[in-house]
């Protein structure tokens, strides 16, 4: 009966079958190189964008500490040479007017609102446009040009006036 008996087949090995001795093998599984993957898709991205934006915060800071600290002595005197407007003197000799006279309109462009029929106001010379008197002012105190077209006032609008007194 030897050698005719039957023996059952060995139970055969899966790796299903025993998970811990594959993770034991294989170093985690079949599902922790999928989870790096997807772990580092995410994370390097946002690591990078995150150091970007660190250093693009950093040079701000050193720019905007650099540039107050070193030059904010050369750069207001060119800024004061280069945008000066007009002395009280030529400004009383621009044309003062009341909001009825004015002719291209009655809306001030530097305060946004109504020059009214009886208030002062101020034409400049050449563009004739018209501005509240205490506006008109201030702007041409700080800056030369006309708020509405920028027509530049030149000294020669001034000058002229002088010239004939003598």
């Amino acid at each position: 009966m030897r050698h005719g008996a039957h023996y059952p087949p060995p139970p055969l090995l899966t790796p299903s079958s025993s998970p811990t001795l594959n993770a034991a093998v294989s170093g985690g599984g079949h599902e922790h190189p999928m989870l790096v993957s997807v772990f580092l898709a995410l994370f390097l991205p946002c690591a990078g964008m995150s150091a970007v934006f660190i250093v693009y915060i950093c040079l701000l800071w050193y720019a905007s500490n650099y540039r107050t600290d070193n030059n904010s002595g050369s750069s207001t005197a060119i800024k004061q040479v280069g945008e000066k407007g007009l002395s009280v003197s030529e400004l009383e000799k621009l044309p003062k007017v009341t909001g009825k006279e004015l002719v291209l309109g009655t809306d001030c462009a530097v305060c946004l609102d109504e020059v009214e029929a009886e208030q002062p106001a101020r034409m400049v010379p050449g563009c004739n446009h018209g501005f509240h008197l205490e506006c008109a002012d201030t702007w041409l105190s700080k800056r030369p040009v006309c708020p509405v077209c920028r027509a530049k006032l030149e000294p020669k609008l001034f000058d002229c006036p002088s010239r004939d007194d003598p």
